[in-house]
């Protein structure tokens, strides 16, 4: 079991090697779409029969200035209503406006690469240990990226959100080196109070929990970028290419309203747990109190945000605001509190 355990590290180094080559792409991607974005396109406009010739040579060269159209339903529309022609070449190379997006392909393919090595090396570890592999803060961690990195592909399979990839990836990067330089233990059997069922179920549950509200405080995050440059009118080479900021707090509200469902399932099931290992519900441990604390923070988030409108920076920062509290509750409570749930293993 030593060898997998082994060969469990080398996936996960591996896998972080991974993610930081999708961090580098992504951002090249991301570069490389606002150069080649040009900053003012000119519409061509028509000329009535009859107009004078000056007018109608200025609109001629207009036209012929701009870039050849672009494909709609598979046909280029004319500007004077005569026959469409069919659209050739990729959607990549429609025209000037769209580059090949290479970088993000690379992007994607490392990404998908990296959370493949980390999948493998959690299965491995948990055969070298003998049990469910996230019984500790290094275990905790990996298990957590591993559902940000899925969650990040399977939005990706229904909508564009490169422009989360390099977010993501960097986060995927700090949060495993954390966990192999500062959080690793070798993989060994747990002691007699998590030696349940219920670690497979309330443990799993909290940390697919941390990965999904990872994705959203990332979505919020640049949610704040985009928003700073449409109120300023000014857009850098990042909040150029980003969706609107309604659009980028729409989708965090999403995923953390999917986040809030898995944080109540984690207080009711650590709930009964405690009750079966220490025969009571509820103790008030520091543990306890930071994960109810989380729970109201995301509570009051969503309800603010459905029912009286608080939308754009607020819900923004509410989101934020709730993923720190998180890791405080992670970071701080596992290493500066005497707890009953201290099972980093450091």
């Amino acid at each position: 079991m030593t060898e997998l355990g082994q060969l469990s590290l080398y996936l996960v180094t591996a896998a972080m090697t991974c993610y930081l080559i999708a961090t580098v792409t992504f951002a090249i991607d991301l570069s490389r779409r606002v150069a080649s974005a040009p900053s003012r396109v000119r519409e061509p406009q028509l000329v009535a029969a009859g107009a004078p010739a000056e007018a109608a040579g200025s609109a001629t060269a207009d036209a012929a200035a701009l870039p050849p159209a672009t494909p709609v339903n598979g046909a280029a529309r004319t500007a004077a209503g005569g026959a469409a022609e069919p659209a050739t070449g990729s959607g990549d190379a429609a025209g000037p406006t769209q580059v090949r997006r290479r970088a993000a392909a690379i992007g994607m393919s490392t990404f998908v690469l990296g959370a493949l090595f980390l999948l493998i090396g959690i299965v491995l570890r948990g055969i070298a240990a003998g049990r469910v592999p996230w019984a500790n803060m290094y275990e905790f961690t990996m298990v957590a990226v591993f559902v940000a990195s899925a969650l990040f592909l399977g939005i990706q399979r229904r909508r564009d959100v490169r422009y989360l990839g390099t977010s993501i990836s960097l986060l995927a990067v700090l949060a495993l080196f954390l966990a192999l330089t500062v959080l690793y233990t070798d993989p060994a059997a747990v002691q007699p109070a998590l030696q349940s069922y219920w670690l497979a179920i309330h443990v799993s549950i909290a940390s697919s929990a941390m990965g999904v509200f990872a994705v959203a405080a990332t979505t919020s995050v640049l949610q704040l970028v985009k928003d700073r440059a449409e109120h300023r009118g000014t857009a850098g080479r990042l909040a150029a290419k980003l969706p609107t900021a309604d659009s980028l707090e729409r989708l965090s509200y999403r995923i953390n309203a999917v986040g809030f469902v898995l944080w109540t399932f984690v207080l009711i099931s650590g709930s009964i747990w405690a009750e079966h290992a220490w025969g009571r519900f509820w103790g008030w441990d520091p543990k306890e109190v930071w994960s109810f604390v989380i729970w109201v923070v995301y509570a009051a988030y969503l309800h603010a945000r459905s029912t009286r409108g608080w939308e754009g920076r607020r819900a923004a920062w509410f989101s934020i605001i709730g993923f720190v509290s998180i890791l405080v509750n992670y970071y701080v409570v596992n290493f500066f509190f005497s707890s009953l749930h201290s099972y980093s293993g450091v």
